[in-house]
């Protein structure tokens, strides 16, 4: 299966109850099941339970414990307001009735009102940019199967990418990439906001590695993401170059900020992330 469409059946949730879904697992896989997938197929489940008038505002996740990729997850939703102007929505993700994973996800009717947003970077566009896979090329003995064949989404790094450090980059806890899913996606917009959660997952803490030099696979790193939230400003779509503005402010007690900021082509502000992740170095 094309990883786009493979990845749009991960989003295609199967019901087994009311407001109970079943998640598959990619075949090809992390020895753990990517965060972001199991942050797409909540909000895909949560999106299930709200009136089509009510586009996705934010949501706030928890990591819990890693999930299993061999085990399919479950997801209830629980309905917890629907007001006038808002529905708000919480989903646990479990396997094996553990917990993994927890959202809350808020929605809200289209209104007028103040508009403003911060200015995009300055960067070469898209097409002017090597795929991943072509940095990643001499490096794939060294990488987790999972960087190695093709991926639902295209990450074009202005900068080298952390997979690749060499000593002669000037280190700064900061990077940025276009995106874009690596085929059509059908018009749905809850389709295109859980793509762009998914994608979102991918690359945000690279700027707290590169803060400090330090490659993902020196064999000194290990981490996990601890929470993730995204806001949702204006309408997006996922197959359509986004760039992803990131930064690192903090790193402390073995845990690691970063936040981003995401524009479409055209320079406007769609989406803003934050996550903080736990980062362990290894003696």
């Amino acid at each position: 299966m094309e990883p786009v469409a493979e990845l749009l059946d991960l989003l295609d949730l199967t019901p087994i109850a009311t407001d109970e879904f079943i998640g598959r697992n990619p075949e090809r896989s992390l020895p753990f099941v990517f965060g972001g997938q199991v942050a797409a197929q909540s909000l895909a489940a949560a999106g299930r339970t709200v009136d089509s008038d009510r586009s996705v505002r934010s949501l706030h996740a928890y990591f819990l414990r890693a999930g299993d990729p061999t085990r399919p997850i479950r997801y209830r939703v629980e309905r917890t307001h629907d007001g006038r102007s808002f529905s708000a929505r919480r989903v646990v993700a479990s396997q094996e009735g553990g917990v993994i994973f927890t959202l809350a996800a808020s929605f809200h009717i289209a209104e007028d009102g103040l508009d403003h947003q911060i200015a995009m970077p300055a960067v070469p566009p898209p097409d002017t940019l090597p795929r991943l896979e072509t940095w990643l090329a001499p490096h794939t003995e060294r990488l987790p199967s999972w960087w190695r064949g093709p991926m639902a989404v295209d990450l074009r790094y202005v900068d080298e990418p952390p997979h690749v450090l060499t000593r002669e980059r000037d280190w700064q806890p900061r990077q940025a990439l276009w995106m874009r899913a690596d085929g059509e996606l059908p018009d749905d917009p809850l389709v295109h906001v859980c793509v762009l959660t998914f994608a979102s997952d991918l690359t945000l803490l690279d700027p707290v590695l590169l803060a400090h030099g330090i490659s993902w696979y020196t064999g000194r790193v290990r981490a996990a993401s601890l929470d993730h939230a995204l806001w949702f400003h204006r309408p997006l779509r996922a197959d359509r170059w986004l760039l992803y503005a990131q930064e690192s402010p903090t790193a402390s007690g073995a845990r690691g900020l970063a936040r981003g900021s995401v524009f479409d082509a055209e320079g406007t502000l769609v989406a803003t992330v934050m996550q903080e992740g736990l980062i362990r170095l290894l003696d």
